[in-house]
């Protein structure tokens, strides 16, 4: 089998096996490192991950709002301006100029994949002797449902809406002691009153929302805020989620309306991502730096205690060339090792790390997310930074005169 070898890797592999104690260490050392780069990127991809779909499946990708309602200024009969503080109005609850055209216009975007129009506002909820203030989201289910997993959250009854039907949170069905099939009275402004059957509870994991969301049909909602025919918002979900912004800032610029996307909405997030990634980054830096230096002053000790033998093969016709790569091999052999022990490593870190960390109701804390390109990107680095470490003890030895090296 060595026969079909080239003289340099039989070289290259029986310097490593006769030190084997140092090869031993830095493929450990290696492997250390490699698992630490595959645990954490691993961990930091489930986490990213499991944030979006919580937030994507509670919230709309991009939302149009009317535009910010604003005070004028007057003019005096003569055309001239009066010079006076303008105060900002208390925003009123208006619709969508024209929001059919709107929502037809954003079902023709081709990155859309989902568009409901919907009519939010607040309302008192009554229930007895109680009452608690809300917020009503009125909606078309078989439109909203697509951008909203509503019935993910459902913990008692179902989702259906009616006209006559009312899905609330948990806290806000506890607050009035309400329970499915219970009736609430519903008032909206202007007097405009309601009574709906509770169908739904909903958790969406938040108290604060548990304690005040609630959702309607869209007419209902419309009949409770005197807007009759009308919408607040359009709710859209995309084909590429980190593409929102880019797009609603396009349909900001061609419609006379407010386009928020979930990428501004949770910009805190995205901040907290980006220092996650840089520091991610920081410790794959570091960590190559180690290996590298790892391998480094080993080879280099490898040349100074094989300079005699290094010499006897230059004395055999060995060019410098075959030296440089016998050392440059061990360089890449000692990296690649490493990072198959590592990648080994850090998925068997995550694995148990993903058992043993739950949330609070025992579901997992983050999906476990491990793609092939994970792992061969970890391989190349630490085989790459094998080669690139083993240049320098590679070039010295190859620098060794013959003679100088074999009288010590």
């Amino acid at each position: 089998m060595n026969r079909l070898l080239p003289f340099e890797w039989i070289a290259a592999v029986r310097f490593l096996r006769e030190g084997f104690m140092q090869t031993l260490f830095i493929i450990t050392g290696i492997a250390i490192g490699v698992g630490v780069i595959v645990f954490m990127s691993a961990l930091l991809t489930g986490l990213q991950a499991n944030f979006v779909k919580r937030v994507l499946t509670s919230q709309p990708q991009i939302q149009l709002v009317p535009p910010d309602q604003v005070a004028r200024p007057q003019r005096q009969q003569t055309g001239v301006m009066e010079d006076a503080v303008i105060q900002r109005p208390s925003q009123r609850v208006i619709s969508i100029d024209q929001w059919p055209k709107i929502r037809d216009r954003m079902l023709a975007i081709p990155e859309v994949t989902a568009v409901s129009p919907t009519m939010a506002g607040s309302a008192l909820a009554i229930r007895g002797a109680a009452s608690r203030a809300i917020s009503v989201s009125g909606i078309d289910p078989a439109t909203y449902y697509k951008i909203v997993r509503v019935p993910d959250y459902i913990i008692a009854g179902d989702a259906r809406l009616t006209n006559d039907d009312i899905i609330v949170g948990t806290e806000l069905a506890k607050d009035l002691g309400a329970a499915i099939g219970d009736k609430l009275n519903v008032q909206g402004v202007k007097n405009a009153s309601v009574t709906l059957k509770i169908t739904g509870v909903i958790d969406l994991g938040n108290k604060s929302a548990n304690e005040r969301q609630t959702y309607v049909a869209l007419r209902t909602a419309q009949s409770l805020m005197g807007v009759a025919g009308g919408v607040t918002t359009i709710d859209m979900t995309l084909d590429d989620i980190y593409n929102a912004e880019i797009l609603a800032t396009q349909i900001q610029r061609s419609n006379y309306v407010e386009a928020d996307s979930w990428i501004a909405t949770n910009a805190q997030f995205f901040t907290a991502v980006h220092a996650q990634q840089t520091s991610n980054d920081m410790i794959r830096l570091f960590v190559a730096l180690s290996v590298a230096f790892g391998i480094a002053a080993v080879l280099v000790v490898s040349v100074i205690q094989r300079s005699k033998d290094i010499g006897i093969l230059r004395a055999m016709g060995s060019s410098r060339g075959q030296v440089l790569r016998i050392f440059l091999l061990q360089g890449g052999v000692l990296g690649f090792a490493g990072a198959l022990c590592g990648c080994a490593l850090g998925t068997a870190g995550l694995y148990w790390w993903h058992a043993a960390v739950r949330q609070a109701d025992g579901t997992e804390l983050f999906p476990l997310i491990l793609t092939a390109s994970l792992f061969v990107y970890t391989t190349l680095l630490a085989t790459v930074t094998g080669l690139l470490a083993a240049m320098a003890p590679a070039l010295r030895a190859a620098r060794l005169d013959p003679v100088v090296a074999i009288r010590g």
